[in-house]
């Protein structure tokens, strides 16, 4: 046997009983189709693996668990004081109660949105998925829906994780809350707190992350969204003292603000010359306006998202 150039070959033997014939025709999918409900259903849960890095490499991983470790820790330890010390540790003020426990999470909240988030959508883009995803029963609305779904979900991880696990541990330790009534209205609470929060930290880290197409950019501007508004807002008010409704430009103590209405508490006490802390000047603030800001936050975030991708499907 040769081949094209003349140089010789050797013979191989085939066997004859291994051959096999495949058809290659084309086939129609024979499976089972979804309509919307279950392609949306399919983004979610994608988008939450994605997110939380499961069925990644490592290095997927290490950044949102570790934020969510950074979340849960100080629950675990609370929990652990409340087994070993044999007194009721809440009513003693040894132990944060549950919504005081949102100050210990705050950071892990803000690092997740930053570096976590942005690559939710940024991916998408970058890697052309989105004409694909949009040629599947997916509409530009579903689509943003279950992109926003996805990172409220593992948000609520971070905001409503650690204190249902504090719920619970608390409740069997018996510094929980008395009563069957008594402890449904702190689920409740801690269920519309944690959803609250991340509402409006999702619509904000989704549109920054619509702006860009480089995952770096969409970080820089979640994080100084976060940071900024917060050190920009204290100085007018606390530093200049005007009016106290420029907080509403501080998402994350409007966001805090939200919490303390839910569960019904106010502000810290004044602490010598404390009086023009944030928790203080907020206190100043309806609750209404309080909602309202929480709720603007949210429809701005869903317009420049939603403006932001008619502009992506337009120039395809």
């Amino acid at each position: 046997m040769s081949d094209a150039t003349g140089v010789g070959m050797p013979a191989t033997d085939v066997d004859d009983d291994a051959a096999q014939i495949l058809d290659q025709r084309y086939r129609p999918y024979s499976g089972t189709r979804h309509r919307l409900g279950g392609a949306m259903r399919a983004v979610v849960g994608s988008s939450v693996r994605f997110t939380l890095g499961l069925g990644r490499p490592a290095r997927h991983k290490f950044l949102p668990w570790l934020a969510v470790v950074v979340a849960l820790v100080p629950a675990i330890v609370f929990v652990g004081i409340a087994t070993v010390l044999d007194i009721d540790l809440i009513s003693e003020n040894i132990l944060p109660e549950y919504h005081q426990y949102y100050g210990f999470i705050e950071a892990a909240l803000f690092f997740f949105c930053g570096i976590v988030v942005p690559e939710i959508l940024v991916a998408d883009r970058r890697n052309g998925m989105l004409p694909l995803y949009l040629a599947t029963p997916l509409r530009l609305w579903s689509y943003l829906a279950s992109k926003a779904a996805a990172v409220a979900v593992t948000l609520a991880v971070i905001t409503v994780g650690p204190l249902l696990f504090l719920l619970v541990a608390y409740t069997i330790e018996g510094s929980g809350p008395d009563g069957p009534g008594d402890w449904l209205i702190v689920l409740v609470r801690i269920l519309g707190s944690g959803i609250a929060i991340a509402a409006t930290i999702t619509a904000a880290s989704l549109a920054i992350s619509s702006l860009t197409d480089r995952r770096a950019f969409a970080v820089i501007g979640v994080i100084l969204l976060l940071l900024g508004s917060s050190l920009v807002t204290s100085v007018l008010v606390e530093v200049a003292e005007m009016d106290a409704r420029i907080y509403a430009f501080n998402l994350g103590e409007m966001g805090d603000a939200l919490k303390d209405r839910i569960f019904g508490v106010g502000p810290p006490p004044p602490l010598g010359d404390n009086e023009g802390s944030p928790g203080q000047r907020i206190s100043e603030l309806s609750t209404l306006f309080v909602i309202a800001v929480n709720a603007a936050w949210v429809a701005a975030g869903a317009a420049v998202l939603w403006w932001r991708y008619r502009r992506i499907e337009g120039g395809r």
